[in-house]
Order: C-alpha cells, then structure tokens, then sequence
C-alpha cells in the first residue's frame, strides 16, 4: 500500500482483514490515530499488513492500564504478565528496592511504579533495543544492560524487597510453532528458554537469593505445565516456592520467598 493511493477507512478495515487481523476495526482505528497524515497512514497499514506487531507499529503496548513504549526488536509485554504486578505490589511499600531481570521494555517495573510509589526500581536486559525502551518507560528508575543480575551494584545485595522476570520459557524446538509476530519480530534472546525451556529461569532463580533481603521473594512468569519444575528450581536455590495462577489473565507464575 502506498501513499499515493491512500486508503479510506472501510478499505483499511478491509485490507487489515485480509492479510489476517482478527481485530481489523479496532486496529484500523488505532492506527488512523497514530497517524498524522494519509501518508503516514498508508505507511503504518503497510507495515502491519507485511506482518509487523500492532505494538511494534504504534511504538507502544497497552500494560496494566499504561502505554508501554516498544519499538522494532522488542519483546511486546502480553496481558498474562500482568500476573506480576498484581502479586509483587502488595509485597512492596515506599523505599523498597525492586529488580527486574530480562526486563524487555520494563513493563513490570513500570506498572510497579505507577502501584506504589517511591520504590528503588533497578531493571536490567541483555538487548540493546530493549534497553532504550526501558529507559523511556522507567523514567524514575535504573536500567542496566548486561547478562542477567550481572550489572546491578553490589550495593543492593541482600537488600532487594522483590525480583521479578519474566525470563524466556519457550523450549528451542517450539520457537518454530510460535505466530510469526512473535517468532520473526522479537528477539531470540526473549523467546528461546533452552531445551525444556528452563534454562534461564534456572539462573535467574540461582541469582535471586543474592540480591533479597530476608523474607523478599522471587516472582518468576512460567506456563501451567512447566510451573512444577520451575517451582523445582526455585526450591533448590533455597526459596519457598509456590504457584499462583490468573485463568482471566492465562497468567501462571510462581513465587519463592526467601526465609
């Protein structure tokens, strides 16, 4: 589609329904609002019909009630996540540090920001993509690029209310049968959990007793069949584990707390 036969509206709900939107009139509209002239329209419909995120598109994704800003070759936050936010914030009051590993855009730490007030938030991710946009939604908190909890400070060791992640659970051989959005527009490094899909959650499991503070604790996101063994790998870092389940959300995450 090209700007100089720039599309009415009917005939971007149309085309959008084409190329396979289930959601063509509720796409068509944000996208005729994120656009500033029929020319940029007809760019913005061109991208999401060649199979760009919606999110990636408008450079923003909808969490927890927030605009989260994404752009090309980040992870999009999905709804489930917000499992998260809803089981950290009453954990946390004012001055408590919270970290984010494999933060993405920061999502979580973001929404945590906006549910209780005057938290020490620190996110850290691998991606440099990622890390710009994290930079941009957590205005009042730290962002790290780097390997997991490898750049935070050794200040914070012991002293972390809450980690959260929402580290890659899909195992390797399963990255093929994801929807293209997803398989061909985010990075590996956020999809790809290894064999079983664990491998990260296991380090990232191992590292959080370094960082909290006795009695904080651990929010990892997994999937109904893999929350048995990644409640396996936190107990075997020396955490309490248990599951929590959202069926609204299709949210499952499991939570360990530190003795």
């Amino acid at each position: 589609m090209t700007a100089s036969a720039t599309p009415l509206p009917a005939d971007i709900v149309t085309t959008l329904r084409a190329a396979g939107c289930v959601f063509a009139e509720d796409e068509a509209q944000l996208l005729s609002s994120a656009a500033s002239t029929p020319a940029e329209l007809a760019v913005l419909v061109g991208r999401r019909v060649a199979g760009e995120p919606l999110e990636h598109v408008l450079g923003w994704a909808e969490f927890c009630g927030l605009r989260i800003a994404v752009g090309p070759g980040v992870f999009v936050p999905r709804r489930r996540t917000e499992l998260l936010v809803r089981l950290a914030a009453p954990l946390l009051r004012p001055g408590d540090a919270v970290v984010e590993l494999c933060c993405g855009a920061a999502a979580v730490a973001t929404a945590l920001a906006a549910a209780v007030h005057g938290l020490a938030l620190h996110a850290v991710d691998i991606e440099p993509a990622a890390v710009e946009c994290a930079h941009r939604n957590l205005v009042d908190g730290r962002v790290y690029e780097g390997d997991l909890d490898a750049p935070l400070p050794d200040s914070l060791r012991g002293r972390v209310a809450v980690v959260v992640a929402n580290a890659p659970y899909v195992p390797t051989g399963a990255i093929a049968l994801m929807p293209p959005e997803a398989r061909d527009h985010e990075p590996r490094v956020a999809l790809d959990g290894g064999t079983d899909g664990l491998d990260v959650q296991r380090r990232v499991a191992a590292a959080a007793p370094r960082w909290l503070a006795p009695g904080g604790s651990l929010l990892i996101e997994t999937s109904v069949r893999q929350a048995p063994s990644t409640a396996a790998a936190i107990a075997a870092a020396g955490l309490v584990p248990r599951v929590e389940r959202a069926e609204e959300l299709d949210g499952t995450a499991v939570v360990g707390v530190r003795p």
